[in-house]
C-alpha cells in the first residue's frame, strides 16, 4: 500500500509539473534536437506550450523527425526555431544561447563501436563540442544545465543494480568522453556556481530511433528483421542483459531536472533508466510475441568491443532527488511504440 501511495504521489507531482509548464512559458534550447530522444524532447515540450530552439548538423539526426514533430504539433509550430549548426563552433553556440533558461544537451556521437575507430572524432564532437555548449550556457546566465550522460561511464562493474557512485574504467572513448562532461559540468558549477544535472541514460528506445547502420541500437534493429523476415543478429550468447528505457521516462527525466527545486538535486548525475534487466535472449522472445512470429533466424556473432555483460540501474537517487518514477516498462513501451515500428518498416 505504501508503495502504491509514493507511486502515485510521484506520478502527480510529474502531471503537476506538466500543468505548471502550460501555464509559464520559457525557452528552451534542445541540442541534437533532430535526434531520436531530442526530437522527442522538443515535442514534449511544444505540446506543453514553451519556446523552443531546436539546433542539429544532421550528422546522425533526421529532418524528417523534426518534419513529424512539426506535424504533432502544428498548433504550437510557431514557438519552434530550428538552426543548422555544429557544437564544434563555439562562436555560434553562444549566438544560439541569447534568451535561453535552460538547455537539454544532447548533440553527441552516440555510437561506442564508432567511437573505438574514431576516437580524435568522438573527443571532438563529445568533449570540445560540450564544453563549447557549458560555456556558451555560463556565459548567458541559463537558469539550468541539463545534459545526457550514459551508462557508458561505468565500465564493468561487479555489483548489480549499478549505483552513481561505481563509475569504472570506460571501456570505450565513447563512455570515457560522457564521464568527462560529467567532471567539466561538475568543475564548472563549482567555479562560476552554474546548475548542471547529468543523467546516465541506460538503453533507451521509441519511435523515431534509427534502425539503420552497422550501429544502430538492439531493438529497432531487431524490430526491422523481424519485420522483414530478416536473420536477427545476437552479438555473443545473447545472455548480456540489458536495462531497456522507454523514451516517455527518458523527457519526464529532462523535465524533472530541468525544474527541480531540491537543492541536493543541483549538480549532481542521476542513473536514468527502469531498474530491471531482460537477457536478449528473452528480449527476443518478447518481440517475437508482440509481433505474433514464430518461425525466426538468428545469427550469432562474436561479442563486440566495449560491450558490457550485465546492465542494471539503481534509480532510487532519480526517485529521490528528481521525484522520477519510470511511466513505461519494456512492454508498455514496446506496445506503444509497435504502430510506428510497423508504419516504418512495411
Amino acid at each position: 500500500m505504501k508503495i502504491i501511495i509514493a507511486e502515485a504521489r510521484m506520478k502527480n507531482i510529474y502531471v503537476d509539473l506538466q500543468n505548471e509548464l502550460r501555464d509559464k512559458q520559457a525557452t528552451w534550447l534542445v541540442t541534437g534536437a533532430a535526434g531520436f530522444i531530442g526530437s522527442h524532447l522538443v515535442e514534449n515540450l511544444l505540446l506543453l506550450n514553451q519556446k523552443v530552439i531546436g539546433i542539429d548538423n544532421f550528422s546522425t539526426g533526421s529532418k524528417t523527425n523534426i518534419e513529424q514533430v512539426l506535424i504533432i504539433c502544428k498548433n504550437q509550430a510557431a514557438n519552434f526555431t530550428f538552426q543548422q549548426m555544429d557544437i564544434q563552433q563555439a562562436a555560434d553556440c553562444r549566438k544560439v544561447m541569447f534568451g535561453v533558461d535552460f538547455v537539454l544537451h544532447h548533440a553527441a556521437m552516440i555510437s561506442v563501436p564508432e567511437s573505438i575507430e574514431r576516437p580524435d572524432f568522438t573527443n571532438a564532437v563529445n568533449i570540445t563540442g560540450f564544453l563549447n555548449i557549458l560555456c556558451a550556457a555560463r556565459e548567458a546566465k541559463v537558469k539550468r544545465f541539463v545534459y545526457a550522460s550514459s551508462s557508458a561511464v561505468y565500465g564493468n562493474v561487479s555489483t548489480i543494480p549499478i549505483q552513481e557512485h561505481q563509475v569504472n574504467i570506460q571501456l570505450s572513448p565513447y563512455g570515457l568522453s560522457k564521464y568527462v562532461n560529467e567532471l567539466y559540468a561538475q568543475t564548472l558549477a563549482n567555479c562560476y556556481h552554474m546548475e548542471t544535472i547529468g543523467l546516465r541514460y541506460f538503453n533507451v528506445f521509441g519511435p523515431r530511433q534509427d534502425p539503420n547502420g552497422a550501429y544502430a541500437a538492439v531493438i529497432p534493429r531487431w524490430i526491422r528483421a523481424l519485420i522483414q523476415g530478416l536473420p536477427v543478429p545476437i552479438f555473443g550468447d545473447g545472455e548480456t542483459s540489458r536495462d531497456f528505457c522507454y523514451i516517455s521516462n527518458i523527457v519526464q527525466a529532462n523535465l524533472l531536472a530541468a525544474t527541480t527545486t531540491h537543492a541536493n538535486a543541483i549538480n549532481q548525475v542521476f542513473n536514468i533508466a527502469t531498474g530491471s534487466e531482460i537477457t536478449l535472449n528473452k528480449l527476443l522472445v518478447l518481440l517475437k510475441q508482440e509481433l505474433a512470429l514464430e518461425n525466426v533466424k538468428t545469427e550469432y556473432n562474436d561479442f563486440r568491443p566495449g560491450d558490457i555483460r550485465r546492465s542494471i540501474a539503481d534509480i532510487s537517487k532519480a526517485i529521490t532527488l528528481l521525484n522520477y518514477q519510470p511511466t513505461h516498462d519494456l512492454q508498455s513501451g514496446l506496445r506503444e511504440a509497435m504502430q510506428w515500428y510497423h508504419s516504418t518498416h512495411h
